[in-house]
């Protein structure tokens, strides 16, 4: 059964969204995740973590077992982004994240990689017997589908930050939904690698803010707390996605442990 992209639902309503990060596999966290019935989405960051074609089935399947039916996106790595974004989607996922954009083909094999194979589009993915075909083979159900993948991008070079505008451009024609800001490999790429705590890093940072707004394209932020949302949503900001499922572990433990060892301590 196809499982609606509710993900897409709330972009074309024009409503803001919120997801969280998860890189841990056990098929568990995206169920948690839509159990809280607090986010629009999960985003699995393929990119920084191990995964096989069998483990995206299976974090689809979990992610649709919560109490709200949580759609996926993929964040790949860009060498292998072709495979296992089609993988990913033939798993049941709703949304691809593309690293490392440089120049205005890198968006063009982007959209290949995710747009079908049918006249006035010319994508690459063609009709694939996977999860969301299984059930009626319906072919028109499955177009649908996959019209509906909601497509992302990452401004995360220096490249790409000077070549902002013909990106962009090619971004709006290609039907790019949202950009998302990298300052960690923005900081990298310009030979300053702890840029990305600095002030230094805000004018570039609201530049690809300002200019996605001006090509009528998301501007989405990541972020670790709820405090830090207010300055973007002052710049424009509607969509977010906050938190990392393997730090949210670790500062719960840490402050476990803490607590305990202070209390132990004085034995």
């Amino acid at each position: 059964m196809i499982i609606h992209n509710t993900f897409r639902d709330l972009l074309d309503q024009d409503k803001p969204t919120v997801g969280t990060h998860f890189m841990l596999l056990d098929p568990d966290i995206p169920e948690l995740i839509g159990d809280t019935e607090m986010f629009d989405y999960g985003e699995f960051t393929a990119e920084y973590t191990a995964l096989d074609m069998p483990m995206l089935y299976n974090l689809a399947r979990a992610a649709q077992c919560g109490r709200k039916p949580l759609p996926l996106m993929i964040k790949p790595d860009m060498d292998g982004q072709g495979f296992w974004a089609q993988a990913a989607l033939g798993a049941g996922f709703k949304a691809v994240l593309f690293t490392d954009i440089r120049t205005p083909d890198d968006i063009d094999e982007a959209h290949r990689i995710i747009r079908p194979d049918v006249p006035d589009v010319r994508g690459h993915h063609g009709v694939k017997l996977r999860r969301p075909a299984l059930n009626s083979y319906d072919i028109g159900e499955y177009l649908d589908d996959l019209n509906s993948v909601v497509f992302c991008i990452m401004f995360e070079k220096d490249i790409a930050v000077e070549n902002i505008d013909p990106i962009l451009e090619r971004a709006k024609e290609k039907g790019v939904d949202m950009t998302q800001w990298g300052p960690a490999d923005f900081g990298f790429s310009r030979g300053q690698p702890g840029m990305m705590a600095t002030p230094e890093i805000r004018p570039f940072e609201e530049k690809v803010i300002a200019k996605s707004l001006e090509y009528g394209i998301h501007p989405r932020i990541e972020i670790g707390t709820v405090e830090q949302a207010k300055r973007y949503i002052d710049l424009g900001v509607r969509h977010f996605c906050i938190g990392w499922d393997r730090f949210i572990v670790r500062q719960a433990l840490a402050e476990l442990g803490e607590g305990m060892k202070k209390l132990t301590d004085k034995l």
